[in-house]
């Protein structure tokens, strides 16, 4: 089992990625938004299995280059395995984002759900910058935790008995606080690229709603009812007075801890694959352009 952590949680990354787009909302963004309309070069900094190549690929114009790093070598694996037979122009590269030498010869670098697990996000952000050409584009997709939060929707069950937001937020705060790892990085993002340099930026929000509907389908219904608990929904906290102790070494009260363990354990016990259940990610999606 190797020792960088995503390497082992390919199945998780495989399983959720679906839950945040739909194909025609990502069309959307390259022809109407981005107005990508001549072959360009990308590079996706934390590309993990190559989800973005995948994805974007198919909708830029032909001859376009998709160029992925990531530190984990099971994942860059995966990705070269995945993409052998797609005969799309791509580059898979083992290493560390936060060390790494890049060219400067990128119209475009990206990154997915990748700079809330950085500790220095903004030093990676430069990186990004650097690798991209004059007038080229930054394009990062990142969460908003506390808002992500806020957009669930479960029948019979009161919001705050299940997420309690107020202690949620706090948390989150804590964490970025203590480590520099920010899951509410993706609504920061404009500013810190402003205060970068980059021009032009703007900001959209990814568009799925995920709907757990007990008259949808079996097989459809078995399938997102999988991915929702892989994404975390519903999962049982543990033992109770080691998850309270981790909860107050990262900055909760003990009577904040104690209920954010009821809540989780509250929820574990709720939700099974009869529940109801209304989910919108909220991915924000935040784009500017180089100019030196």
């Amino acid at each position: 089992m190797s020792e960088y952590e995503w390497d082992n949680r390919i199945e998780y990354l495989s399983q959720t990625r679906w839950l945040y787009y739909n194909d025609d909302y990502l069309e959307f963004l390259v022809q109407k938004v981005w107005k990508i309309n001549r072959p360009v070069k990308i590079i996706d900094y934390g590309c993990g299995y190559g989800y973005l190549g995948l994805k974007l690929l198919p909708l830029l114009p032909k001859g376009s280059a998709y160029t992925g790093v990531d530190k984990g070598s099971a994942l860059i694996a995966k990705a070269k395995e995945i993409f052998a037979d797609l005969h799309y122009p791509t580059e898979f590269v083992v290493g560390d984002v936060e060390d790494i030498d890049i060219d400067r010869k990128y119209d475009i670098a990206m990154c997915h759900a990748f700079l809330l697990h950085m500790t220095n996000p903004t030093a990676v952000l430069k990186t990004m910058i650097q690798s991209v050409v004059d007038n080229g584009k930054i394009i990062c997709f990142e969460p908003h935790w506390i808002g992500n939060m806020a957009n669930y929707g479960f029948a019979g069950l009161d919001q705050t008995s299940v997420i309690p937001l107020g202690v949620l937020q706090k948390l989150f705060e804590k964490d970025a606080n203590r480590n520099g790892k920010d899951g509410n990085i993706g609504i920061s993002l404009p500013i810190m690229l402003s205060r970068l340099g980059i021009k032009n930026i703007d900001c959209r929000v990814s568009d799925r709603v995920n709907f757990l509907d007990q008259n949808m389908d079996l097989s459809s219904r078995e399938r997102l009812y999988r991915a929702l608990t892989e994404e975390g929904i519903g999962q049982a906290p543990g033992d109770r007075d080691e998850t309270v102790e981790h909860l107050i070494a990262r900055g909760l009260t003990a009577e904040e801890a104690a209920t954010q363990y009821e809540a989780e354990r509250y929820l574990s016990q709720a939700f099974d694959e009869h529940s109801w259940l209304t989910y919108a990610p909220n991915m924000k999606i935040t784009f500017g352009t180089v100019q030196r």
